[in-house]
């Protein structure tokens, strides 16, 4: 009877020392994140001067040349946003250059899909004189997605 205790808690030992290990592997091989570092270049931006929009993508020290990205566009408190999807320029950056013929306060989301992942990082800018901003209070951080089912 002592032996046959003796057996078991080994064998229960080893089970966890093994399950304890397989965990720590399994975090270990999880994916890193999706990273997007997104810029508005200059800020503030002057009416009929081109601005530039990056987005640089990474994955961990992995520069992302294969994400889908699309940059929606609007002025404060305007209906209409604009999308404009973007290709890879190099060493994971996302380019757009864009000019603006009214000023005001404008906002950009880039939209980053990437390895089954998502990042919609949100930027304020200005080109010229500041409009009223729109009020964050009202508004959360999806406005003007489409909720339809479809990825981006």
């Amino acid at each position: 009877m002592k032996k046959l205790f003796v057996f078991l808690m080994t064998v229960l030992c080893l089970s966890i020392v093994i399950s304890c290990s397989n965990k720590k592997e399994q975090a270990d091989n999880l994916p890193q994140m999706v990273d997007v570092a997104l810029t508005v270049k200059p800020d503030p931006g002057k009416m009929n001067e081109p601005i530039t929009f990056e987005a640089k993508v990474t994955q961990g020290k992995d520069k992302v040349a294969d994400a889908e990205v699309i940059f929606e566009i609007w002025r404060s408190k305007a209906d209409k946003h604009e999308k404009v999807e973007i290709k890879h320029t190099e060493n994971g950056i996302y380019r757009l250059e864009k000019s603006f013929s009214q000023e005001g306060t404008y906002y950009i989301i880039s939209h980053v899909t990437a390895r089954d992942m998502h990042n919609m990082p949100k930027k304020e800018f200005t080109i010229g004189s500041p409009s009223e901003p729109e009020d964050a209070a009202k508004k959360d951080s999806m406005d003007g997605m489409e909720m339809n089912g479809e990825g981006h």
